[in-house]
Formats: C-alpha cells, sequence, structure tokens
C-alpha cells in the first residue's frame, strides 16, 4: 500500500518505522520518440540525477549526488548515501538514496532534490516520481507532476526532525540550477561547476 502526496502536504514517519532504513527512490521513463527530418524517429534520452542536502543536527551541512562523485556514506556522517548514478532511466532499480534510520535523530534536515543532467527539460514526458520506503509503514509517492519547461532543477521533498520523528513535505519547486535552489532554502553552500 502508498500513501501519495498532494503539494504542501506533510506525513510523519513513527519513531519505531524509522529505526532500520529509510530508501528515497527515483524512477523515470527512460527516453521520448520524437519525429525528426523525413519522418524519422530518434530518441531523445533524459538523465536525471537524484540529490539531496543534508544537515546534521551539529550543523555540518552535506551535498549528496553524483556529480562531484559525492556519494555520501552509510555508517559515518551524513548518514545518509548515493547508491549509484543511472544514466539513461533504464535501470529498474532506478537511483536510490538510502538513510541510516538508526543514526536519523542526528540528521535535522533534508532536501531531496533531482536535476536534468542531460537532455532536454521536460518534466512531462521524464514521468518522474519518487517512493520514500521505511519498514513498517506504507510506501510514501511523490509524483512530479507539475511541470516546468525551462528549469532544470526541481526541489522534491523537504524532510525535517521533528522531536526525533522525520516529517516529510512534498514540495515540486523548479530552479535554474544548485544555487538558485540553495538560496530559496536557505543552506549556504559555496557552488563551483561541476562534472561527472
Amino acid at each position: 500500500m502508498a500513501v501519495e502526496l498532494r503539494k504542501g502536504q506533510k506525513v510523519n514517519l513513527s519513531k519505531t518505522a524509522v529505526s532500520g532504513e529509510i530508501l528515497i527512490n527515483l524512477n523515470w521513463t527512460q527516453g521520448t520518440a520524437k519525429k525528426g527530418f523525413f519522418g524519422l524517429t530518434k530518441t531523445q534520452s533524459i538523465d536525471l540525477d537524484l540529490g539531496a542536502f543534508v544537515e546534521l543536527n551539529e550543523g555540518d551541512k552535506y551535498v549528496i549526488q553524483a556529480l562531484g562523485n559525492s556519494f555520501g556514506d552509510l555508517k559515518s556522517a551524513p548518514y545518509v548515501a548515493l547508491d549509484g548514478d543511472d544514466r539513461t532511466g533504464a535501470s529498474l532499480a532506478g537511483e536510490n538514496i538510502r538513510v541510516n534510520g538508526k543514526m536519523s535523530t542526528k540528521i535535522k534536515r533534508m532536501l531531496v532534490y533531482t536535476f536534468i543532467y542531460e537532455g532536454a527539460a521536460d518534466w512531462q514526458q521524464a514521468n518522474a516520481v519518487v517512493t520514500i520506503k521505511y519498514s513498517g509503514g506504507d510506501d510514501i509517492v511523490v509524483r512530479l507532476d507539475e511541470y516546468s519547461t525551462s528549469q532544470g532543477m526541481c526541489a522534491i521533498a523537504e524532510i525535517i526532525n521533528v522531536n526525533g520523528s522525520m516529517a516529510i513535505e512534498k514540495l515540486i519547486r523548479f530552479f535554474n540550477g544548485h544555487k538558485e535552489m540553495d538560496h530559496a532554502f536557505g543552506w549556504g553552500f559555496h557552488w563551483t561547476a561541476g562534472r561527472k
């Protein structure tokens, strides 16, 4: 069973439920067929990347994403890790961020996002969906069901520690890049150009 969040809706995970692993999965449609010259069909693939900003209670902040090879760590700070990088959307598993639930009380907040690393900014064709799974509770589904035709980055959800419980809110806000999104949510990172 799954709970699908509406924009602005919040849901709290129970303290006992998050004692295990929390899995944040991004899946999307691999590519879209477009008619080109002479009626030939070509496929435009879209490479979405899953990422997260993570702040611990003591104030340390981290960026978790494939760009810049910042994959994180489950056993030590920030207790959040990205599994890998699906460059095509062809992987049935999509991309996954894992949170060490046993250490979740050390996490103050997280901002989960995705951005189009390659391909046109066509969110509707990407048909992206994020599913949050954890032991002892229903899956939480966040669909990217609003679309921007020009902005290549989307803040998907915010996860905040509230007295040891994780509160998840659906955002779906689009930005031109990391720096703009950072500024909107007050994270204060210093950004430089990166590559995979």
